[in-house]
């Protein structure tokens, strides 16, 4: 355990950029994620991660749990049985009963409060790490989705981090680490909100494993969320598909910022700058201070010579926060004559 405490400490030390955060409450965080393990059919291990959200429940996805029937929760060398489980596997959590764990549960937040470029941080056994690796980010994309909202992360995982715990930088529990896309722009991270925990605990008991059955991101194209049905042609830089997905999203949610963006980062990179230019604006006409939609405005407003647009760009982002301010110079490479 002195060990886990040092690594953990260390771990955090380097990981975790100069903004604020709550070391402590992060800690505790840290403490509260686990692994998940089991035998799979040809003998070999298969794993995940879960966090503990009460004395002896753990939530976790529950994918986690196709390739054993005979799973366990773990810590170092400590090893605690599976007694029963509530699933909600179209949603992909799983609740998992244990007993005699001694781990303090996470604290639990809320995804209704977030608000994008807020910093998070991630937990998790990614590549099936002994320890928790500690991943940060920033909030990309937040999709409305029964009582909770779905996250868009930077907060990379790997493969064994499914289930993972995502938080706040005062250590709450805000998501879970669920599904990514994979492409040329990059692995596109996905976090279900915490609040779908609350009619998950709901779900009656079962004992029996594997758990099997289709989760939300594995549903069919056409069947899934917008959001979703974005994120692959965005990540494999299909434009025209990005297009024609953020169209239909635009028309049936014509208040979604994230649909006037994706169209508009579609648009652009078909060379149609003025049609980007009406998408993203329309975007910052929803949420004037959505980050990636005056950046790009911004490099519109470079293409076309217009110091004037680039400048007012910048001092309402130096409005919302000073850091984006610069960080928005940084990106159009204008310094303060932004």
């Amino acid at each position: 355990m002195i060990r886990l405490l040092l690594l953990a400490t260390a771990l955090l030390s380097a990981s975790l950029p100069a903004f604020s955060y709550d070391k402590a409450r992060l800690m505790d965080a840290f403490f509260s994620v686990v692994m998940i393990r089991g035998y799979n059919v040809s003998g070999g291990l298969a794993y995940g991660s879960g966090v503990v959200v009460g004395e002896n429940k753990v939530i976790t996805n529950c994918h986690v749990f196709r390739a054993t029937k005979e799973p366990w929760i773990s810590r170092g060398e400590d090893v605690y049985p599976i007694t029963s489980v509530k699933a909600d596997v179209g949603h992909d959590l799983c609740l998992v009963n244990t007993a005699s764990m001694p781990f303090k549960p996470a604290k639990i937040g809320s995804s209704n409060t977030l608000k994008l470029e807020q910093e998070v941080v991630g937990f998790g056994h990614s590549n099936g790490s002994p320890a928790p690796l500690t991943s940060n980010g920033v909030i990309k994309g937040l999709y409305d989705d029964n009582l909770g909202k779905v996250m868009r992360t930077t907060a990379k995982f790997a493969m064994g981090a499914s289930g993972s715990g995502l938080f706040d930088m005062e250590g709450n529990l805000i998501g879970i680490n669920t599904f990514k896309t994979a492409g040329k722009r990059g692995s596109i991270m996905f976090a279900l909100p915490i609040e779908w925990l609350d009619s998950l605990d709901k779900q009656t008991n079962i004992s029996t494993f594997p758990i099997t059955g289709k989760a939300l991101w594995e549903e069919d194209e056409d069947k899934k969320p917008y959001y979703m049905q974005a994120a692959i042609p965005e990540s494999r830089e299909d434009w025209p598909s990005l297009a024609l997905v953020a169209e239909k999203w635009t028309i049936a949610e014509p208040k979604s910022v994230e649909a006037w963006y994706a169209l508009g980062l579609a648009l652009e990179n078909m060379d149609k700058l003025a049609l980007a230019e009406k998408a993203y604006r329309q975007a910052t006409l929803l949420d004037d201070s959505h980050f990636d939609a005056l950046v790009h405005l911004g490099f519109i407003a470079k293409t076309k010579g217009d110091s004037a647009e680039m400048h007012r760009i910048q001092i309402a982002l130096a409005n919302i926060d000073q850091a984006l301010a610069s960080e928005y110079s940084e990106l159009l490479g204008c310094g303060k004559s932004c």
